[in-house]
């Protein structure tokens, strides 16, 4: 399989160019049901232009990415924490990273209440959009891995991979990594210092990028080229664009950690929806 990884660069979130590197990864994940393809297609091409300010779809090297469904049903994606130095050498700002340990406990948070941060995150994203997420036990095996910087810069990256070989016209992801650097300092919740970080906001802004969402022209977004602490929960243009990729969130999904704003985000995914028709799964490119 061939494989590619891409990353983005800026002052608070960073991704970057795509470069080409053979790799031994073969890890699965999700998409959109097959029978939606062709109208996703579309409405992408068309979204592009129009809704730019809000959301993008994540384009790498010329190619639209997504985790693909499984016979017809929402992708169910594996992550995991890393508890040990990991090399991934196709990756460009991941492409070492080990367990959080040293970056918790330098800002005085604890490995529980991070997990749970991480959990609030992904549950964000799975509670507008049809794709679902699950922790596992094991960092080598998960989809998606996150960790902490070995060799720190930035603030926070993610590394995506995708089979660039696939006939898909959305590329399948294969993998995607978030690291952290642990060398800043980090919270939990907003209390005014845009230097340190809010992890839960920070790891759902770096999922969207996992899950083929690029930052918009405008701000106002969790997806947003800057860190803000205006709001800490997906923004209707962040919706639009898990729309576009994945469709609305089903009823017969798999659960993870839910919090009390779930709906919330469900009520701005009803409307996001309805508004947008065809376009009831929009997204946004890197």
């Amino acid at each position: 399989m061939h494989l590619r990884s891409a990353w983005r660069g800026t002052a608070v979130f960073s991704h970057g160019p795509v470069h080409d590197r053979g790799l031994a990864l073969k890890i699965l994940r999700f998409g959109l049901a097959t029978g939606l393809l062709c109208s996703v297609i579309s409405v992408i091409t068309a979204a592009d232009a129009a809704d730019a300010e809000s959301y993008k779809i994540l384009r790498l090297d010329g190619n639209n990415v997504r985790w693909q469904p499984v016979a017809g049903k929402a992708p169910v994606i594996s992550y995991a924490i890393a508890t040990q130095a990991m090399d991934f050498p196709g990756a460009r700002n991941c492409q070492k990273i080990t367990a959080p340990d040293e970056l918790l406990a330098a800002s005085a948070l604890t490995l529980s209440t991070f997990r749970d941060e991480v959990a609030a995150a992904f549950a964000m994203w799975q509670t507008v959009a049809d794709i679902h997420f699950r922790e596992t036990e094991s960092p080598a095996e998960a989809d998606i891995v996150l960790g902490a910087q070995v060799d720190p810069t930035g603030h926070a990256f993610a590394d995506v991979f995708y089979d660039a070989a696939s006939r898909e016209r959305l590329k399948p992801i294969s993998k995607a990594l978030v690291c952290l650097n642990p060398s800043k300092s980090w919270k939990i919740g907003f209390n005014g210092d845009l230097r340190t970080y809010d992890i839960r906001y920070t790891i759902a802004h770096e999922i969207g990028h996992a899950i083929g969402l690029d930052h918009p022209n405008g701000a106002g977004q969790i997806m947003g080229y800057r860190y803000e602490e205006r709001f800490r929960q997906l923004q209707a243009g962040d919706v639009a664009g898990a729309l576009v990729l994945y469709g609305a969130a089903r009823a017969d999904g798999v659960d993870v950690a839910a919090e009390s704003q779930d709906s919330e985000q469900a009520n701005l995914a009803r409307g996001a929806a309805r508004n947008s028709g065809s376009r009831a799964f929009p997204a946004r490119p890197q």
